[in-house]
């Protein structure tokens, strides 16, 4: 809950997505949300943030019934009937925006806000599918290119291997933090002991290491031919381009025939991937000038070729955007990743809590009996530490953690690479 003052949940609920978030969105929206076709959306939004203001007062409430031209959008009537199911306990409660779930209730923020501001409403052009993070997100792109050259040109490098699969699991974990100081000048003939050496100096803030897990999936999946491997996207920008550098190494490695990546189908959590971003992206690596990031550029153009191939998928599905636990996944979706997947990444913060139901559990309790023993196929976790729950740390770790930074809990500076068995998979060997 989003009860207690001194907790992130209560300050996130009560205070920062009004007086951060939707005002940041405001101000780098002024002059469309000024513009005569966004007048009555501009109203919706600003009762949506007085809400907001009175947060430990005002109900939750049910979606607004789409008009009548919305509705006959393909999915819209689902939608809609999915999140009455997600909030029907708390609206019959008459909990609040704080007394609700605070998982639900920030997921529902995002929902509330594309709402308001008409975004499936095909009857008004101007705010139709209208993306109100879109120059945020095209911020962070811009700013990633930089960041990602070197790491791309690391990408290509990394052994068709066992050791490989290993590394580009901790590129998407850590990004542009790993040490790359002893990457080897001539990393086509180094030997494995060079990579074991760099992925070890990776783990270095891990409080739970499933490598050799991730590893050995990998070996199965090549040694049939190549796999089916899901990834539960996060966030756009340098996090997403590091998504795309794991897919394409386990493609280029046989580890996978296709990579589906899982995608919000509204705008969340003003960063979280859409399919038009992943898409972007794709362009402006392509688009860049390769005499200044040959790297990045080279990047872009195989990815397009992974899209064009087919090899890799775009996939949004509400699911994403919701804000309930993934033991309540649907069961279109379930069945789809229990018979398809060989091996689902989930990154970030926030589908981390959703794997865990958003509950405090003991940080040492293992993955497994808390989501291995759920999950419709294998499924690792990629996290950076942001938030106060986890499970299946080391306990030494733990201590360590403790004893280094007293914001070790939710800085980023800590991560876990954590597997889990899954109670499906895909078992043909096609």
């Amino acid at each position: 809950l989003s009860t207690t003052p001194g907790t992130w949940a209560y300050d996130t609920m009560s205070r920062r997505v009004d007086s951060e978030i939707l005002q940041r969105t405001y101000e780098e929206n002024e002059a469309e949300f000024g513009s005569p076709g966004f007048e009555s959306a501009l109203s919706r939004f600003d009762a949506l943030r007085s809400e907001l203001r009175d947060a430990s007062n005002v109900a939750l409430r049910y979606p607004e019934t789409p008009g009548e031209a919305e509705m006959a959008v393909s999915g819209r009537a689902e939608e809609v009937e999915e999140w009455r199911s997600i909030l029907e306990p708390f609206v019959t409660k008459g909990d609040t925006w704080l007394s609700a779930p605070w998982m639900v209730a920030e997921f529902y923020v995002y929902r509330r806000l594309v709402e308001a501001l008409g975004y499936w409403d095909p009857s008004n052009g101007a705010t139709h599918m209208y993306d109100p993070f879109a120059k945020a997100k095209r911020a962070g792109l811009e700013t990633s290119v930089a960041s990602a050259e070197n790491v791309m040109g690391k990408v290509t490098e990394l052994p068709k291997t066992r050791e490989g699969a290993g590394l580009a699991a901790a590129f998407a974990l850590w990004g542009n933090k790993m040490d790359l100081s002893i990457w080897p000048a001539d990393a086509a003939n180094a030997g494995k002991d060079v990579f074991a050496e760099i992925l070890q100096a990776a783990s270095e803030n891990l409080l739970h290491d499933d490598t050799e897990m991730i590893e050995d999936l990998a070996d199965k999946m090549r040694e049939k031919g190549g796999g089916n491997v899901d990834i539960i996207v996060d966030n756009a920008g340098f996090e997403l381009v590091m998504d795309l550098a794991l897919a394409d190494h386990l493609v280029d490695a046989g580890v996978a025939k296709t990579v589906t990546f899982q995608l919000k189908s509204h705008p969340t959590f003003v960063s979280d991937a859409l399919e038009k971003d992943l898409r972007e992206t794709v362009q402006h690596y392509i688009d860049l000038d390769p005499d200044a990031f040959p790297n990045a550029h080279k990047a872009g153009l195989r990815w397009q070729g992974y899209l064009d191939d087919g090899k890799w998928l775009c996939n949004e599905h509400n699911f994403w955007a919701q804000g309930s636990a993934m033991w309540d996944m649907p069961s279109s979706l379930r069945s789809d990743l229990s018979s398809r997947c060989d091996l689902a990444f989930v990154k970030g913060d926030a589908n981390y809590r959703r794997l865990l139901g958003d509950r405090d559990w003991s940080l040492t309790v293992p993955f497994q009996e808390v989501v291995g023993s759920y999950f419709p196929c294998p499924v690792c976790a990629l996290r950076t530490l942001k938030a106060e729950i986890g499970c299946g740390m080391d306990a030494d770790q733990v201590e360590r953690a403790k004893g280094l930074d007293d914001e070790w809990m939710v800085n980023g500076r800590f991560g876990v690479v954590q597997v889990g068995t899954g109670v499906g998979g895909a078992t043909s060997p096609n």
